[in-house]
């Protein structure tokens, strides 16, 4: 067993324990707010970014006991905006190293099969220039594998939630959680990857919204490759092409790009949003 598929299934055998250390028996998370030297409670904002930093640092403890488990050391990203999130470095042979990035996100309300998606990171100069060392933690092309910790849950309702009350210790168990009904999930970021960008005028990759397909790893390179996702993102919106109506357009699309490149546009998996 190579390296990586070593490291993907010891990975994805330690995210089934997650979901017990963060929820309640209800599948409440544990968290409720935060407490001031008074013993008051806030209740803390259902905003994703602050959910995703709070279960980040929730979940720290279990990840720093896997990595040491297993013979890693944790490197965490020395800036904010730094790829990944964790770098797991092996111990014994510290060429070999993983990037873990946390991917938490929301389901639809209306539609809970599609979930509000994610960022895979930048396909900007990291990610063009293998041996850079612009906003990552070591060289793109030095990773053995990059992987996704993924978190999708429930996000309460802003009518369940008041942030400006102030509880008491002895409310916890009454307070209510601003998210439940976690699923955590591993995967290579490329196998969940879509051919479309994951914010507004930034360079991150966007992910496929199909719960079900993200759970599964059915993104638009899962039958194409690795390859075919970095050579994709390399040359997103750069390849010129005749529109056939006398004018010119960039490539944006894997459908295009593989014909392009005269792959098997067969391979290609189209986005899902029915949950079929």
């Amino acid at each position: 067993m190579t390296e990586k598929k070593e490291f993907a299934r010891k990975l994805e055998k330690f995210v089934t324990e997650l979901r017990d250390h963060v929820s309640s028996d209800d599948g409440q998370w544990t968290v409720k707010g935060f407490v001031d030297i008074f013993k008051n409670v806030y209740t803390i904002s259902s905003d994703t970014k602050i959910v995703s930093k709070i279960l980040e640092i929730h979940l720290f403890p279990k990840i720093l006991a896997f990595a040491q488990a297993n013979g890693y050391k944790v490197v965490l990203a020395e800036h904010q905006n730094y790829y990944p999130d964790i770098s797991f470095v092996k111990a014994s042979d510290q060429s070999v190293r993983f990037a873990v990035d946390f991917k938490t996100t929301y389901r639809n309300p209306k539609k809970p099969h599609l979930c509000n998606g994610f960022t895979l990171g930048s396909h900007g100069e990291y990610f063009e220039n293998r041996a850079s060392t612009k906003n990552i933690q070591f060289p793109y092309g030095s990773y053995s594998g990059h992987f996704c910790l993924g978190i999708i849950y429930d996000r309460a309702e802003a009518a369940e939630i008041d942030e400006t009350r102030v509880h008491g210790l002895d409310d916890l168990h009454s307070i209510f959680s601003v998210a439940r009904n976690f699923h955590f999930f591993v995967t290579e970021k490329w196998r969940i990857a879509s051919d479309r960008g994951g914010s507004g005028n930034t360079a991150n990759i966007g992910s496929i919204n199909n719960i079900a397909d993200i759970i599964a790893g059915r993104g638009m390179f899962s039958k194409l490759g690795e390859e075919w996702f970095d050579e994709y993102w390399m040359n997103y919106k750069k390849i010129t092409v005749c529109d056939g109506k006398g004018g010119t357009k960039k490539i944006s699309t894997l459908r295009e790009f593989v014909e392009y490149k005269k792959g098997d546009v067969l391979l290609v998996v189209d986005k899902r949003s029915g949950n079929e």
